[in-house]
């Protein structure tokens, strides 16, 4: 629980107090007005289509403690503040994003205690966070990002609602733009850093793999050096940043941003140097991996994971090397990960009475995540068809023509029973690619939206089909996935 007064929010941010007491407590920092119960802080975010400064009125109203607006507070919202002795704040130069991530720096900086971990990376993030937090959780009290915030407003949410009794925070930490992490990490501050890949993601808005390469490397600015270690509440922690050994950037993050900060780099991944090494992964009728684990050490074990897919193995090894580096048993923390279900639309097996299985990927993409998802596919058990409903992944600028080509060639070489396009003219080129791969045209599909496929395809899916369903979030496949099952 925070333990702030509007005073101190507002020094911590260079807010100014319009009305109301400095002395008021603060427990809580919410951006959506329902949540703003007592001893909340509202802070308005203007957004395209609704602008949090329209409930600033309601929630002083209502017996909030206090709002951060992001314009000129009106007179009827100061009349009822007055009335409630809710505090009224405006945010510095009308910035609610600066706002929250200076509050949330200062509330790292009030528990130096946490030992924090920061994931980042291309693909994989959520998985990642998500394993680091279970096998974590076998040993410490754990708080860590809630479903996906993890942007320059879910990160200062996810430090803001951590408690001082938290051991562990593991923070996952995304970007669109160069410049975005290092604003997070300087709020984070984060002991040890994991970056998962350098993939394609966002490539339209960076440019290159290299730029991405060096917009995940801005972690580092928030990090300490290795010799200098973290005094947290279990124990001191060594700064040191993990990476896959077959990431090909990983030479340049180490040598152009960890050395100069005094910042070790440890790898995992199949290589003999490797500081946790893993053997040859097989799967199961589930598509559960499995493989052997080894640290440089010689500690070693056999490991199946819940979780579907060859790609996660990968997330795997990171976790566990973070896990070991803030001392958690490496056996309870396996053992935790081990039994992890997959997290919701990301490789999630789902059905219902009557329905095909489906395996929901449908929450993000890239071209990297979309052959993964494939080769679930096609390595899982099926008595019937399998069918991938593959939509349009976004963010890719120049490049998308041509690694929407590749999807389309990867998936032809797959060869599924059937293939539904959706999209535009990113999905014609899919299927156009498919095409001169040599999958049939009468094994394809193509619809305009989500809407379409679901309307002409639900009624052809049979009970012992298939499905992977698997696009960018802003296709809106996951109301696809809801309408075959309902």
């Amino acid at each position: 629980m925070l333990t702030f007064t509007v005073a101190d929010i507002a020094a911590a941010t260079g807010a100014v107090l319009v009305a109301g007491s400095g002395d008021v407590p603060v427990t809580s920092v919410v951006t959506d007005s329902r949540a703003a119960g007592e001893g909340a802080l509202f802070v308005c975010i203007p957004g395209e289509r609704v602008d949090g400064n329209d409930f600033a009125l309601g929630v002083a109203a209502s017996g909030a403690a206090a709002v951060a607006l992001t314009r000129e507070p009106a007179d009827d919202l100061l009349a009822a503040a007055a009335e409630t002795g809710c505090a009224v704040l405006r945010a510095a130069e009308d910035d609610p994003t600066e706002f929250m991530l200076r509050l949330a720096g200062a509330w790292r900086q009030r528990n130096p205690q946490w030992a924090v971990v920061g994931v980042t990376g291309s693909v994989g993030k959520t998985t990642t966070k998500e394993m680091l937090a279970a096998g974590l959780s076998s040993s410490y009290r754990v708080h860590k990002t809630s479903g996906n915030f993890n942007n320059l407003l879910g990160v200062p949410i996810t430090l803001l609602s951590a408690d001082p009794d938290d051991q562990v925070v593991v923070v996952e930490m995304g970007m669109n733009h160069a410049g975005e992490l290092t604003r997070l990490t300087h709020a984070v501050r984060p002991d040890v850093a994991v970056i998962t890949n350098v993939g394609t993601s966002h490539i339209g808005l960076l440019g290159s793999r290299e730029n991405i390469a060096r917009a995940k490397a801005e972690i580092v600015a928030g990090m300490g050096k290795t010799d200098e270690p973290s005094a947290t509440c279990i124990g001191k922690v060594s700064p040191c940043l993990y990476m896959t050994s077959d990431n090909d950037f990983a030479g340049l993050i180490e040598d152009a941003y960890c050395k100069p900060a005094g910042l070790a780099c440890r790898y995992v991944g199949a290589g003999e140097g490797d500081w946790v090494r893993r053997g040859d992964v097989t799967v199961d009728a589930e598509a559960r991996p499995s493989f052997d684990v080894r640290f440089a050490d010689g500690w070693s074990r056999r490991v199946t994971l819940d979780v579907p897919g060859t790609a996660v193995a990968a997330d795997f090894l990171l976790a566990i090397a973070a896990c070991d580096r803030l001392g958690a048993d490496r056996d309870a923390a396996t053992e935790a990960i081990e039994h992890m279900p997959a997290t919701h639309m990301r490789l999630e097996v789902v059905t219902a009475p009557g329905k095909p299985r489906l395996i929901d990927d449908s929450y993000n993409a890239s071209p990297s995540s979309m052959a993964a998802g494939l080769d679930v596919l096609m390595s899982m058990p099926c008595s019937g068809r399998r069918i991938a409903v593959l939509g349009e992944v976004g963010e890719l600028g120049t490049e998308a023509r041509r690694l929407h080509g590749y999807i389309g060639a990867y998936a032809a070489a797959k060869a599924p029973d059937l293939i539904v396009w959706v999209g535009g003219a990113d999905a014609r080129e899919m299927r156009e690619a498919a095409t001169v791969m040599g999958m049939s045209e009468d094994k394809m599909e193509l619809f305009p939206d989500a809407a379409q496929a679901l309307k002409i395809m639900a009624p052809v899916l049979a009970a012992d089909d298939l499905v992977l369903v698997k696009a960018s979030r802003s296709v809106g496949l996951d109301a696809f996935v809801k309408g075959v099952l309902g």
